[in-house]
């Protein structure tokens, strides 16, 4: 995997922890909700990744 497409996934699960966390805090469910699928949605493109990779190393 590029370093530009793990910054990528980091950034976008930071976004969703901030706004999960800004939503519990500010008792908004939808903002927290959008930080959660934020962050799983990050997590699916991390796992994509990191199969990609696996695969790639077994070729190798």
């Amino acid at each position: 995997m590029s370093n530009k497409d793990e910054l990528r996934n980091s950034a976008e699960n930071a976004v969703g922890k901030a706004k999960e966390g800004l939503g519990e805090a500010t008792d908004n469910e939808s903002l927290a909700a959008e930080g959660r699928a934020d962050q799983a949605q990050a997590n699916i493109k991390q796992a994509g990744e990191n199969v990609k990779d696996a695969a790639k190393n077994l070729k190798g």
